[in-house]
């Protein structure tokens, strides 16, 4: 087939989170090749009607979408699925309904929350024209939140200053709205869970979707009083403590089978609550009485050969050719 590889045009200064889509889309092209496939490789910007004539005079096969931005802003995310949805492009991963409603990280939570599935409690967006479908009860002021992006999935903005303590939902917007402009135009406060953190990668399949071995995130070394959050400088700055203190584990002792188990059925209640296809990724914490809390899910998570999908698939004893076979197949299948 020939298939276009389509991602954002990115720059020498844009940031690392950003460089990192050309690794995935010169590893896919690689794998494409082993496969059989013709890759093409097609950039887009904001200018749609411009990715549309591209397209036109392309004609592939299927496109490979690695869109995770547009201009640099994850907020755009769902308007390249919907573009190729609207010129019945097949593409792979997640449609664009679901990238759309689980890229906006308050309306995930609200569906989570309609669904009946554990996510912590959260106010805002900020700013917001929407009213929230629910208020969470604040416990008491002793209360720990996190300070978290709606849209951006790269962890911009997260550290340890987004970290406060409030009594009242007043001193709570105040603090949404110094800090939106950090965190890419809007963001929310999330409840924050003290304890371990895990990431369960999603591979669809003939027979649905598998769950890949569970990865649980380490804090090695972090001082008793340190945020145990993977943030922006545990994912992308190399010279950071964060970045070389914060493995991944794929092994767990049999003490940990039922929580394993938890966490494997509710990823799989994600994929069928969102209508995931392709690959994904489901972001957990648990709390220290072992009840697992969902933070977020990821479409069309990172396919880089360090990122944890890569991972999660070597820990599965998965060839990454042959999973992206199966991403393949799964769009193929699915009709989009």
């Amino acid at each position: 087939m020939r298939i276009a590889i389509l991602h954002p045009a990115i720059t020498c200064i844009d940031s690392p989170d950003e460089q990192d889509i050309l690794v995935q889309a010169d590893t896919v092209s690689e794998t494409l090749v082993t496969l059989g496939h013709t890759p093409v490789d097609l950039a887009c910007t904001l200018d749609l009607n411009r990715l549309k004539c591209d397209l036109a005079a392309l004609k592939p096969d299927l496109v490979f979408n690695l869109v995770e931005s547009l201009d640099g802003r994850g907020c755009m995310i769902h308007l390249v699925p919907f573009l190729l949805d609207a010129l019945q492009t097949p593409y792979t991963g997640c449609g664009a309904e679901a990238v759309l409603v689980t890229s906006n990280k308050t309306l995930a939570k609200d569906r989570l929350a309609i669904a009946g599935l554990p996510t912590p409690a959260w106010l805002g967006a900020f700013p917001s024209s929407l009213p929230p479908l629910s208020l969470p009860q604040v416990a008491n002021k002793h209360s720990r939140w996190i300070v978290k992006s709606v849209w951006e999935h790269a962890s911009i903005g997260l550290d340890e200053t987004a970290e406060f303590v409030f009594d009242c939902s007043d001193i709570a917007v105040a603090k949404l709205k110094k800090l939106s402009s950090r965190f890419g135009g809007a963001c929310f406060a999330e409840s924050f869970i003290e304890g371990r953190e895990f990431n369960l990668s999603l591979l669809g399949g003939p027979g649905g979707p598998e769950v890949l071995s569970p990865a649980e995130i380490l804090f090695e070394g972090y001082p008793a009083e340190a945020l145990r959050i993977v943030g922006y400088r545990a994912k992308w700055d190399e010279s950071s403590y964060e970045f070389h203190h914060t493995p991944r584990r794929f092994d767990f002792p049999p003490q940990d089978a039922g929580l394993i188990e938890q966490l494997r059925q509710l990823a799989l209640k994600c994929w069928k609550v969102f209508g995931l296809k392709g690959y994904a990724r489901v972001d957990f914490r648990v709390d220290e009485d072992g009840y697992a809390w969902i933070l977020e899910i990821n479409t069309n998570p990172c396919l880089s050969p360090d990122a944890g999908f890569a991972a999660a698939l070597k820990a599965a004893g998965l060839p990454y050719t042959q999973a992206i076979e199966r991403i393949l197949l799964d769009t193929l299948n699915s009709g989009h």
